[in-house]
């Protein structure tokens, strides 16, 4: 991120510097940590050195350690049933689950940002348009009041058109607490240095845009591949349960000072559980409902895809002719509101006409902006289910 920038950049340049966001470190750190638990799972069992020492004291011929038995050794567990192999495995199948979550993570992010910054940008407008309402309702107050100076109007009116000024200021300052939360939100989600103030993209311009809405495959959404990853590493996990019921062989060779003789002879030795009371039945009954969950969690991943896009296929269908219909209807709300207050200044038009056209207008601009913000979110969500950042080159 730029030191000290109080300018957001454009929102693809921001996701392109999002790479210290907690959120992305966060996914970077889950997939080191699973690299680091497959080293470790091809780690050998270390061997055991021992010194043991018998015979070095007690009665009789043993008194002052003329016989003792002085024994080193070396013990080396050999893991039988492949038992490395299938952690090894489980390991390469965790790093897998964890890229996999990271690349879903990274979707969700980008998202996320996508929401964030084409909120901050609507609700930087959306204060501009409360500032020009106000500036119409100045304007329509500076009409009344001149009528009602020329006795035109009643002294109400000049009353009513204050009361309407002091309301579209009160409209201002709650834009302006409403831009200030959405700054502060996107700042806060990619970790800025110092606080957004102002955005130099314009998403908004890019909702008046129509594409072809694109195909999904769910199987193929960032979602369904991170579970799908999950399922393969659930299943890896009980091929290592089922070795671990293998019992493991331990050899040991050694060396044995015989000190009443004076000579010394090579020992050797090997060992083996008997496995009669445990045989790790139980790790591996939870291990196999481990699996079966996260074989449902993949059906319902799946689904939940194949939905998701059909509905935001739907919304964005839909946008497309939203935004046409209300940047059409704003066009004929700022005309009417015209010609309204033309009629309104002439003494043609009652004061209850212009306060509807005018507040008909600012409804307008208000369903223009809401259409583009709609517009822009489906994108984006189409854009999470493809694994992809949303708005191509035109963010």
């Amino acid at each position: 991120m730029p030191a000290c920038a109080e300018q957001a950049p454009s929102f693809t340049e921001l996701l392109r510097q999002s790479d210290t966001a907690p959120r992305v470190r966060e996914a970077e750190a889950g997939v080191q940590s699973a690299q680091g638990q497959f080293r470790q799972a091809a780690a050998r069992p270390n061997p055991t050195l021992s010194l043991e020492v018998e015979n070095f004291g007690g009665q009789g011929p043993f008194r002052g350690g003329d016989n003792a038995e002085t024994t080193a050794s070396v013990e080396q567990t050999l893991e039988l049933g492949g038992k490395r192999l299938a952690r090894r495995e489980a390991g390469q199948a965790g790093v897998d689950a964890a890229t996999a979550k990271s690349v879903q993570s990274q979707a969700d992010f980008a998202f996320d940002l996508a929401q964030a910054y084409a909120g901050a940008e609507a609700a930087d407008v959306r204060l501009q348009l409360a500032r020009d309402a106000r500036g119409l309702v100045e304007e329509d107050a500076r009409i009344a009041n001149a009528l009602v100076k020329a006795g035109k109007e009643p002294d109400l009116r000049s009353i009513q058109a204050n009361a309407a000024v002091d309301a579209a200021q009160a409209d201002i300052d709650e834009a302006l607490a409403e831009r200030d939360s959405a700054f502060a939100k996107l700042s806060a989600l990619v970790d800025a240095p110092a606080p957004f103030t102002s955005i130099a993209g314009n998403l908004l311009a890019h909702a008046e845009t129509t594409e072809a809405i694109p195909v999904i495959n769910p199987v193929q959404s960032p979602v369904y591949l991170a579970a799908r990853a999950e399922r393969d590493r659930m299943a890896k996990l009980i091929r290592v349960e089922q070795t671990r019921a293998s019992p493991e062989l331990t050899v040991s060779v050694g060396v044995r000072r015989l000190a009443g003789d004076d000579a010394n002879a090579l020992v050797g030795g090997v060992s083996v559980p008997f496995p009669i009371f445990d045989r790790n039945r139980g790790n591996i009954s939870a291990a196999q409902a481990d699996l079966a969950a996260a074989e449902q969690r993949m059906n319902i991943a799946r689904l939940d895809a194949q939905a998701e896009a059909q509905s935001e296929s739907a919304r964005l269908r839909a946008a497309f002719s939203r935004v046409k219909a209300a940047t059409s209807n704003e066009q004929s709300a700022a005309e009417a509101y015209r010609l309204t207050r033309i009629g309104y200044e002439s003494g043609k038009l009652p004061l209850s006409e212009l306060v509807t056209a005018r507040r008909t207008l600012v409804e307008a601009r208000e369903q223009t902006l809401t259409a583009k913000l709609e517009r822009l979110n489906a994108e984006a969500a189409l854009a999470r289910l493809q694994g992809i950042a949303p708005f191509g080159d035109a963010s």
